[in-house]
């Protein structure tokens, strides 16, 4: 017998030895909302048909948690995958990324062909027949070669480079009736969980709609997001004319001594962007009718604002024009006045934590020619400062406001809209592990920050993965609906960066202990970073928006 302790009861249990989650799942008596997906043991995220062998702490998941989450839309996108290969052989299917409350995903038939809303009706009815048949996902663990010789004889090439370069002994697979795929996370018992689900055209291809994270009974509300799409369609496309379109493309890449070249060549693509929007800028700054006469950055926690902003500005002057800039970090509330989550910690991110009509009067006596007392935040004292840092608009000169707030409209309402020029950036990451994994743009963020914050002594590993639910939520509430506002999105993802950020991180992820709830993300991210081979960071340069978070910047 094994003793099985469940975190959600606070109850301990004893079962017989290789009894499944699923199987224990009905004596705990677990009344939630939602059905149960997942669970962590150990602090490790596993499958309800993870099997027990020795005495064990469980968290039983649903789709509420992140995990939840994580496991049910990687099961639904098997289920896509095998109801597109059923109904049309021999055809691509590729699970492209996140985007409007789903994923985006394309087709490509054997006859060359993409699909239609009529193929759609087929796709979608033989999902339903599976779903009601509730077919189960087997899981396989084999010897890496043994995977490599099945995924070869399929043809699929992505899979086979992936795990090839894995430096893995052993890995798993599953699969759903005849149909074999690789997935590095857990997958669900059988295809009767998904119950909630949709596909629907979507631009050039189909968007696999997904449950609400906060009512899973229910779709996640479609939001359209062209911008993102424009922004993530042409890192796509240039990942194709580079013949790396998957981890296991920059993988081999790397292994053949070409990581140098793409360092420079992502770096060269960022710089190039830059100076596309510094020279757009100039053009509405001239622009006799509307000026532009401020500029707002904006984008969410660890994607490169500030330094953005600062390279930003040299471009700027190298187009004759003279910025003055300052963080709306520097218009914070005193820390007593700011606002507090329902848990009665401090909420940084909240929109209220900025002072936000002196900031705007700064502004306003600012665009009118008048000189200005800018204060600066004290963050060790949590108090507003003035250190006697003056800022005048000369002529010829352009205000540039940072931070997360900046393109919330209650920040300038008293600037009209034809004097700003808005940008937002993010992380649009546009490589994916193999076809059918893509990755998810807050693990870039995630992995950035971690490292960043322990390198400064900010925060531990541990520290930075409990803060960021709440990182997080704050985002959506108050950075992600400005996004599509933007004249520009900026994407500050970089087309190495996992390879290069495998070595800082991975040691820093080690340091989360097992006994804490922050392990089970500590593990993921370090099994993620495995699929990457590791790169030096020397060809990195100091001006890089990855420097501020690895460390080494000389901005």
């Amino acid at each position: 017998m094994v003793n099985i302790f469940c975190i959600n009861t606070n109850t301990t249990k004893s079962f017989p030895e290789g009894m499944t989650l699923m199987e224990m799942l009905p004596e705990f008596g677990l009344e939630g909302k939602y059905p149960i997906l997942c669970a962590k043991v150990n602090n490790v995220s596993q499958g309800l048909k993870y099997r027990a062998f020795n005495n064990r702490q469980v968290e039983f998941l649903d789709y509420t948690s992140y995990l939840g989450r994580s496991v049910y839309c990687n099961s639904l996108c098997f289920l896509f995958c095998k109801a597109a290969k059923d109904v049309f052989p021999d055809s691509r299917v590729v699970i492209r990324r996140p985007i409007s409350k789903g994923y985006f995903c394309t087709i490509v038939k054997a006859d060359g062909h993409s699909v239609t809303e009529d193929d759609l009706v087929l796709i979608r009815a033989r999902m339903k027949d599976m779903v009601e048949k509730d077919i189960p996902f087997r899981r396989h663990e084999v010897r890496v070669q043994e995977a490599i010789d099945l995924f070869k004889s399929l043809g699929h090439e992505d899979k086979v480079k992936l795990l090839l370069t894995s430096g893995d002994v052993y890995v798993n697979y599953y699969t759903l009736g005849d149909t074999p795929d690789h997935y590095y996370e857990a997958l669900l018992p059988s295809t009767g969980y998904m119950k909630v689900w949709d596909i629907s055209m979507y631009r050039d291809g189909i968007l696999i709609r997904v449950p609400d994270r906060h009512a899973p009974e229910q779709l996640a509300p479609f939001v359209e997001q062209p911008k993102t799409f424009d922004v993530f369609s042409e890192n796509l496309k240039w990942n194709r004319i580079m013949g790396l379109e998957n981890a296991g493309d920059v993988n081999l890449a790397c292994q053949r001594g070409e990581a140098s070249d793409l360092i420079k060549i992502a770096e060269a693509l960022q710089e190039k962007k830059i100076v596309q929007i510094a020279e757009e800028i100039e053009r509405r700054v001239n622009d006799t009718e509307n000026p532009v006469r401020l500029v707002l950055i904006t984008g969410p926690s660890s994607s490169g604002k500030s330094t953005f902003c600062k390279r930003l500005s040299i471009q700027l002057k190298a187009c004759g024009i003279r910025p003055i800039s300052f963080s709306t970090d520097d218009y914070f509330v005193n820390r007593l006045d700011t606002p507090h989550l329902p848990n009665g910690e401090f909420d940084f991110d909240n929109f209220e934590t900025v002072d936000h009509r002196y900031l705007q009067s700064d502004v306003v006596k600012l665009l009118n020619g008048e000189t200005v007392d800018v204060p600066e935040y004290n963050f060790v004292t949590g108090l507003r400062e003035f250190n006697g840092r003056k800022l005048k608009l000369e002529p010829g000169s352009i205000l540039i406001i940072e931070g997360i707030h900046a393109l919330n409209p209650r920040l300038t309402d008293m600037v009209p809209d034809s004097s700003k020029y808005r940008i937002f950036i993010n992380t649009i990451t546009s490589i994916s592990l193999d076809d059918h994994n893509c990755i998810p743009t807050s693990d870039n963020r995630l992995l950035r920050r971690i490292v960043r914050d322990f390198n400064k002594g900010a925060f531990t590993a541990r520290e930075s993965i409990m803060h960021w639910p709440n990182v997080r939520r704050s985002e959506v509430q108050w950075i992600y609906p400005y996004q599509e506002n933007a004249d520009v999105l900026f994407n500050s993802a970089y087309l190495v960066e996992f390879a290069v950020v495998r070595a800082h991180a991975e040691r820093i992820l080690m340091t989360v202990p097992k006994n804490c709830p922050e392990y089970s993300e500590a593990h993921r991210l370090r099994k993620f970073l495995n699929y990457f081979t590791p790169v030096s960071d020397k060809d990195v340069p100091a001006t890089s928006l990855l420097r501020s978070f690895i460390g080494g910047s000389s901005l």
